[in-house]
């Protein structure tokens, strides 16, 4: 794959001054993102009926961390303490995720998943995940694991 300008096979620009590769860059992610948050919705309430769709990635990141500190999973997220605070609290008014004292700093929390968030979380996950098998089942898993590379990159690249 090429970063660079040259050699690229697409022009920056048609004739009508539009730089037509970010345009379909944009259509694509719109839908894409259209998608994902619908599907968040839907995951979300599979785990549990009230939960609001940001939930679903909070329990994502939850289970890849272990514990984190709801300040870093506000910068993690993009949005502000007050956000994820709301956020946490409903996550842990239906028993989902659990705060104690940061050791390291007792004006803070830290946030994990409990036994019955980890378990719920996973049963809908992996069943999330046989959709995409099923879905991706004629692409090369070459494709796959650059289709994640390039995402991974993308959301890299959002938090700076």
């Amino acid at each position: 794959m090429q970063r660079s300008g040259t050699g690229s096979e697409a022009e920056p620009r048609g004739t009508d001054g539009v730089d037509h590769v970010f345009l379909a860059l944009e259509k694509e992610l719109a839908v894409f993102l259209r998608r994902a948050r619908a599907s968040s919705g839907e995951m979300a309430r599979a785990v549990h009926p009230g939960l609001e769709p940001a939930a679903y990635g909070l329990l994502v990141q939850l289970e890849a961390t272990g514990v984190q500190r709801g300040t870093d999973l506000a910068v993690y997220f993009g949005v502000g303490k007050a956000t994820m605070s709301r956020q946490l609290r409903a996550l842990e008014e239906v028993g989902l995720v659990s705060r104690e004292p940061d050791p390291a700093d007792g004006r803070a929390s830290l946030v994990r998943l409990t036994e019955e968030g980890l378990e719920r979380f996973r049963r809908v996950r992996d069943a999330r995940r046989e959709t995409y098998v099923r879905k991706l089942a004629d692409w090369d898993r070459g494709e796959i694991a650059e289709l994640a590379r390039l995402l991974h990159e993308l959301n890299v690249s959002a938090e700076s």
